[in-house]
């Protein structure tokens, strides 16, 4: 079994900053990148070097014999392109990688399909550990399930099958936790630059707060002023804010928000 899965011949249409992770991570356990397709000729020949595959810019050009397709594009670009990348195809594995596409996206366009979705933040300066990475999985059949599973667990030991249902959420809380919070260090950033203050005195602070949530509820590891709703020191920080109203109001809002969850506390 394991041999057969090794030998399974991907085709990756996206050459962006998921597709870049993951095909090399599955190209380094012995999977076969035959070819990357991306509207980008420069991406996708670049995505192709790295994992000894062949590349093209043109849809129409897919290899017709992989055992599965992955796409890894922007939500748009995917319902744009779907019918054309299908056609001629309609008999392969297609899966998405994405955290907010239902599975039966891929219905009245392909008789096989699912979702492969690693959730994890990607950038294609950086490697990522894959052993860490969750891997949400659906298939339209079992057994296409279950070869999903297979492939998924020979990069990590977190595999999991949800439904489209469930995978919703789970993108919508990585939003919150992730593209809100960076966005956060970013204003963070601003405010500190624009004072002649170095971000990168924040980074142990950061690092912390990470850490603790790996042993208490984020609800426990609450701090700082919102938690008891110190007017003395809102207000203050509200009159630092008062020539940046966006800022000055996203701040009011988060306390609000964080002092009234704090009162739930068991």
């Amino acid at each position: 079994m394991k041999r057969s899965i090794e030998d399974t011949s991907i085709v990756f249409v996206g050459a962006g900053n998921l597709a870049t992770n993951l095909a090399k991570a599955l190209y380094r356990k012995g999977f076969r990148i035959v070819q990357v397709y991306s509207r980008t000729p420069q991406a996708a020949q670049a995505l192709a070097r790295q994992v000894e595959a062949d590349h093209t810019a043109d849809l129409s050009a897919l290899a017709d014999d992989a055992r599965l397709y992955v796409v890894a594009l922007k939500d748009d670009a995917f319902v744009q392109l779907l019918p054309e990348m299908v056609q001629g195809h309609e008999a392969s594995l297609w899966v998405h990688t994405a955290g907010s596409l239902p599975m039966d996206v891929w219905q009245g366009h392909a008789g096989r399909y699912g979702v492969f979705y690693p959730m994890q933040t990607f950038s294609k300066q950086r490697e990522v550990d894959f052993g860490e990475v969750p891997f949400f999985i659906e298939g339209n059949t079992r057994q296409d399930a279950d070869l999903l599973k297979e492939i998924a667990l020979a990069l990590s030991g977190k595999v999991y099958e949800v439904t489209s249902e469930q995978r919703k959420y789970l993108h919508l809380a990585a939003v919150f936790a992730n593209n809100f919070t960076n966005h956060m260090y970013a204003l963070a950033a601003e405010l500190l630059q624009k004072h002649g203050l170095p971000f990168d005195s924040l980074l142990p602070l950061i690092d912390e707060t990470a850490r603790k949530v790996h042993g208490l509820s984020p609800l426990a590891a609450q701090t700082g002023p919102a938690v008891r709703y110190d007017r003395y020191v809102i207000d203050k920080h509200l009159q630092l804010l008062a020539d940046s109203p966006g800022m000055q109001m996203l701040y009011k809002a988060v306390s609000e928000s964080i002092h009234e969850k704090s009162l739930h506390k068991e």
